[in-house]
């Protein structure tokens, strides 16, 4: 009996009036999340201006911009969120808007920018050196002849844009004005070949250091 009557009065809870019961209600507030703005700082590199050499020639249409000098001519374009503006001799890279997204690409087309007027006017170069017993490499006409421990020598056409330079047959100096084309075609010769831990035998570039590993050690008798 009791039990029958403990169950009429928590079904009479969800009836309310019906069965004369006042059930009380508890307000629930509306939770809401405030947006925090994200301040951008000025990238250290993307505010530092850029030197113009007499001897290079700028063109700025819109986005896009055009540089010659005495050892070819670059173009690049740029994203809406950065500007380029011209003063005289100086050339600086801003942000249109202040996003995060902007900010990112600030000092990369800064650099970018840069590595253009510096390359029409004085140019880059890259340095390789072969490792090993046996290996050499060679310049015949347009291509670079490696020997590098297989049963044929590699065969590597040289870019148009790009200059080779063997000395000693195991140094190797790419040069030219593009200095994306000279650090990609550095690393495909380094590639065929990569430097190995234990005793260091490959292709490497001329500073890079090598972390050497301790070959195994024999039984011990």
């Amino acid at each position: 009996m009791a039990a029958s009557l403990h169950t009429s009065q928590l079904g009479s809870a969800f009836f309310g009036e019906r069965a004369g019961i006042c059930v009380s209600t508890v307000p629930v507030t509306r939770l809401g999340f405030r947006r925090k703005t994200v301040e951008c700082k000025e990238s250290r590199i993307g505010k530092q201006p850029i030197e113009v050499p007499s001897n290079v020639v700028i063109t700025l249409e819109g986005q896009d911009m055009k540089v010659k000098g005495p050892l070819g001519e670059l173009a690049l374009s740029y994203p809406r969120e950065i500007t380029v503006d011209r003063q005289e001799s100086i050339l600086k890279v801003s942000k249109a808007v202040e996003t995060r997204r902007a900010n990112q690409m600030h000092g990369l087309f800064r650099t970018l920018t840069s590595n253009m007027v510096v390359g029409v006017s004085k140019g880059f170069e890259k340095k390789l050196q072969l490792v090993g017993v046996g290996y050499r490499a060679t310049v015949e006409g347009k291509e670079l002849i490696l020997s590098l421990g297989f049963s044929h020598p590699v065969k590597m056409t040289i870019p148009d844009d790009l200059k080779v330079k063997v000395e000693d047959n195991t140094r190797i100096t790419v040069s030219g004005y593009d200095k994306s084309n000279i650090g990609q075609f550095a690393a495909s010769i380094r590639k065929w070949r990569p430097p190995e831990p234990y005793k260091g035998k490959g292709v490497k570039y001329a500073d890079e250091i090598i972390r050497r590993k301790e070959g195994k050690a024999g039984k011990k008798k």
